[in-house]
């Protein structure tokens, strides 16, 4: 799915969603284009307006680390989002593989979190291994496999995000990062294939190329055994593995959401107790 001018494809992106307001440059009513002009980001980094006009149509492919730097200042661009930037200018920045088997140890770690919804993702966001509590969290989807793919295609996603849109916009952005880490992996290419086509709403996002690593925030979720449930995620990277994360949710002692997660933990021991037996990846039952 990579563009032959990947590069110019994200600076056009990021340039018409930065506003001359947000860079300190007047504003003069209305434009025939969102957000800044070529000419004006080329002030801004510095470079003459031809250099740039040459980054983004392809015709100029070997920016220096400084130019970058200076563009990557210029549009705003926090560190996820410059990163991405230099992995499409220099590509030698991160050529690391992604790993797609889960090590024995990190799913005795997981198991173990008993009492905490935790499951293991890989560099395409699908579900790699899960305890008992984070199968039962996401109990009311028709498969528990690639959280990109349960969002924007299953109908239960939107009763069960209590925001939507937010969870939308911050898987999109999650993938996109790991698709900037892991340039040629085929199972990023094959999700993102497959969403563009059946999800319009994935479409619009992606062609954002917004760049968010997903590392911790609040949840609210709508859960259609326990009720109302809101919890803190942490996605904690897994180093020994590339691209895997361990994924872990929790609640504010003494809240709501606490009692309802001891809910939660009861009911999946009943169905754990009831099949007998734990799924993980390996098993074929979680990965597309």
């Amino acid at each position: 799915m990579q563009s032959e001018n990947a590069l110019g494809d994200y600076l056009r992106a990021r340039r018409t969603a930065v506003g001359p307001a947000d860079v300190g440059l007047p504003d003069y009513g209305s434009r025939r284009v969102p957000g800044l002009r070529r000419d004006e980001v080329a002030l801004l980094a510095g470079v003459s307006t031809d250099y740039y006009i040459r980054l983004e149509q392809g015709r100029e492919r070997h920016p220096s680390e400084q130019v970058l730097r200076a563009i990557a200042g210029a549009l705003r661009l926090n560190d996820a989002a410059a990163a991405h930037l230099f992995r499409l200018g220099l590509p030698v920045f991160g050529t690391a593989a992604a790993a797609t088997t889960v090590a024995p140890q990190l799913l005795r770690l997981m198991d173990g979190m008993r009492d905490l919804p935790a499951f293991v993702v890989g560099s395409a966001q699908d579900v790699l291994a899960a305890n008992a509590m984070a199968r039962e969290l996401y109990c009311g989807f028709a498969q528990y496999d690639n959280l990109p793919r349960m969002i924007f295609l299953d109908p239960f996603a939107r009763e069960f995000y209590a925001d939507w849109d937010h969870a939308a916009r911050i898987a999109v952005g999650n993938l996109r990062a790991s698709s900037s880490q892991f340039p040629q992996d085929e199972r990023i290419e094959r999700v993102v294939g497959e969403l563009s086509v059946r999800s319009p709403a994935f479409a619009g996002l992606w062609a954002r190329y917004e760049v968010r690593p997903r590392t911790h925030e609040d949840k609210h979720f709508r859960h259609p055994r326990v009720g109302e449930l809101r919890l803190h995620f942490e996605a904690l990277a897994v180093t020994s593995a590339p691209g895997q994360h361990l994924s872990v949710y929790s609640a504010e002692p003494g809240s709501t959401s606490a009692d309802a997660l001891v809910l939660l933990g009861r009911l999946s021991e009943q169905d754990e107790a009831s099949t007998g037996r734990t799924i993980h990846a390996e098993e074929g039952e979680l990965r597309s």
